[in-house]
């Protein structure tokens, strides 16, 4: 397996796939248009960013589910499973 460690205030997020069901219960086809997922649950967190010489450390951790920009962050592909890096600044809000 390879590790995947992000750099500066880059966030490395596995994407949640979305529900397969609506709300009334109806199931979707795998051959309708899924849209990008817009949450996720953070695998790994930068060390932050240098603002005027001084290390800022992101506000997320390792575990959390955020709710992030649908086009902010990067796609990549590791290992044959599919990943996102996100800029902190991409993260709009921690999901409790």
């Amino acid at each position: 397996m390879t590790k995947i460690k992000p750099l500066a205030d880059r966030v490395l997020i596995e994407p949640m796939s979305k529900e397969e069901k609506t709300k009334s219960g109806i199931y979707l086809p795998d051959t309708m248009d899924k849209e990008r997922p817009e949450q996720g649950k953070v695998l790994a967190v930068g060390p932050g960013k240098y603002d005027d010489g001084k290390l800022i450390k992101p506000s997320v951790k390792k575990g959390d589910v955020v709710l992030f920009t649908k086009y902010g962050p990067n796609e990549i592909k590791v290992g044959g499973k599919e990943y996102l890096i996100a800029r902190e600044d991409d993260i709009l809000a921690v999901l409790e």
